[in-house]
């Protein structure tokens, strides 16, 4: 591990407040564009990935992270493509982690498919990471291949077992898609809660080009809760984690379900997150094309007051909100796809 030198507490003057008075303490940070799954509702079968000099090195990416840590974030997300594939990454986890012993940061956490995790999850405990989430739509292998062309279920099932184990804290995110997996989706919460893991489900986004009509696929959060309320009790929570999602308890499991509802219910009044691409492209809103290069400023030589300053200019331009929408044969709302920006 290299030597840093602590980052300042941030003060009330270093804060990120956007132009709507919302502070952003929460940044997601996508190490890789690259996966090694192919899910249909994500990426085209055969996509085209960034050469590598377009790639933030390793040095670059902690070196923003701690920029943003120095303006007052306080979480750090950790994601990709497929995070746990970028080689060295565990060395860029460790480098940060020296945040958390600091007091800088509250909590550096993980989006993974979980393909790799059994390897990882050991050290990901040890350098301070607590909370993981892992995508998975369907616990049926004939589907999770179709849906990921190709991936294999029992790896995703051993990782989950193995960031047990370790003694992270698990989410499961599922994407409710309408042909394929709504009917399994009340064995996935079950199943989920009686591993004791929280669930969260999403709606399609309608983000870069794919072979099908997501349109077909869409599934509103809010129709699935009814039908869900029709035989389960469920009490809403107040429960931040930091994300967009809404909580609520269901009382006959016991466990916690999440709704991240980007069409249905707008989630937008309360944002507090940014995202960071892999070539250093700031979105300040998941559902616009806005975007800042910090990639340049460090590439041309920038100090890290010049960082700093390109930081804030992208957060006093954050919009008040997205405008998904989705609907038959049209463009998606958003030309990149979710792997490159950082889910």
């Amino acid at each position: 591990m290299r030597a840093y030198a602590s980052s300042p507490a941030p003060t009330p003057r270093s804060k990120l407040i956007d132009g709507f008075g919302r502070e952003v303490t929460y940044l997601r940070v996508s190490v890789t564009d690259r996966c090694d799954l192919r899910c249909v509702y994500c990426m085209s079968e055969h996509m085209t990935f960034l050469p590598k000099a377009e790639v933030l090195t390793l040095e670059e990416l902690e070196r923003i992270a701690s920029a943003f840590v120095g303006l007052g974030v306080r979480k750090l997300r950790l994601t990709g493509g497929e995070p746990l594939m970028r080689k060295g990454f565990m060395t860029l986890v460790e480098d940060l982690s020296r945040h958390l012993k600091s007091g800088g940061l509250d909590e550096i956490t993980l989006t993974t498919n979980g393909t790799r995790l059994a390897a990882f999850a050991e050290d990901l405990a040890r350098l301070g990471v607590r909370r993981i989430n892992v995508s998975l739509d369907t616990l049926k292998p004939d589907l999770f291949r179709r849906l990921t062309r190709g991936g294999d279920l029992a790896k995703v099932l051993a990782g989950v077992e193995a960031a047990q184990a370790a003694g992270l804290s698990l989410k499961i995110n599922a994407v409710a898609l309408r042909d394929d997996n709504a009917a399994e989706i009340p064995d996935l919460i079950q199943w989920a809660h009686g591993r004791g893991l929280d669930m969260t489900l999403i709606e399609t986004m309608p983000l870069g080009e794919v072979e099908a009509d997501r349109t077909d696929q869409f599934l509103s959060l809010a129709e699935v809760r009814r039908t869900l309320a029709s035989y389960w009790t469920l009490t809403d929570l107040p429960l931040n984690t930091g994300g967009p999602a809404r909580y609520v308890r269901v009382e006959e499991t016991g466990g916690r379900l999440g709704f991240i509802t980007p069409l249905s219910h707008n989630f937008c009044e309360a944002c507090n997150r940014v995202r960071l691409t892999c070539t250093g492209t700031l979105h300040s809103c998941l559902g616009r094309e806005d975007a800042a290069d910090l990639r340049a400023v460090l590439r041309a030589g920038g100090s890290d007051a010049d960082l700093a300053d390109a930081i804030r200019l992208a957060i006093d331009a954050k919009p008040k909100g997205h405008d998904f929408h989705i609907g038959r044969g049209e463009a998606p709302a958003v030309t990149r796809h979710m792997s490159t920006t950082g889910g």
